[in-house]
C-alpha cells in the first residue's frame, strides 16, 4: 500500500492511498483522483521522505492532542462542516420556506440547512432572518465507502 501526499492546483493538501505507484498514475490519468475539498482533478504528487522501521519506537516525550495533518486549515474546515451536517436537518430547496416558518413561529425552531438562491437569502436577511452560506465540499456530499 502506497500512501502519497497529494495537492490540487488550488493548494489543498491531502493523502491518497493506492495499491502501487502504477495504480496512482493510472487513476490520475483517468481523472479518478480528485481533491476532497474542491473536487479539482489537477493533482500533483508531493515529495515525501521514506519511512524506515529500524527498531522499536521510543515513546514521545509529549503526545500532541491533534496530529499536525489534522490541524491544517482544510482538515479543520472539513471537521466543522461535518459537525454542521451532523447537527442540522437537510430541508433541500424548502430552506427559505422552513426558515420563514420558524422565524414567524409556525414551525418548531431547529437547525436546518438547504439550498436558497442569492435573492432568497437576501430576502430572508431583509426580513431579519439570520442565514449564511456554507459551501459543502464535494467529498461530503457523497456517501463515503
Amino acid at each position: 500500500m502506497k500512501v502519497l501526499n497529494l495537492q490540487c492546483a488550488h493548494g489543498h493538501g491531502f493523502e491518497g492511498w493506492f495499491a502501487s505507484n502504477e495504480a496512482f498514475e493510472t487513476q490520475l490519468a483517468g481523472g479518478l483522483v480528485s481533491c476532497p475539498i474542491c473536487a479539482d482533478t489537477a493533482i500533483t504528487k508531493l515529495l515525501a521522505a521514506p519511512r524506515l522501521n529500524l527498531g522499536s519506537p521510543k515513546p514521545p516525550a509529549e503526545t500532541p492532542s491533534v496530529p499536525a495533518a489534522e490541524s491544517s486549515p482544510e482538515a479543520r474546515w472539513m471537521r466543522a462542516v461535518r459537525e454542521v451536517m451532523a447537527k442540522t436537518e437537510d430541508v433541500g430547496e424548502r430552506f427559505a420556506d422552513e426558515a420563514r416558518k420558524m422565524h414567524y413561529g409556525e414551525a418548531e425552531e431547529r437547525g436546518i440547512r438547504g439550498q436558497a438562491s442569492r435573492e432568497e437569502a437576501q430576502t430572508l436577511l431583509d426580513e431579519g432572518i439570520a442565514v449564511f452560506s456554507l459551501p459543502i465540499p464535494p467529498a461530503l456530499k457523497e456517501t463515503l465507502q
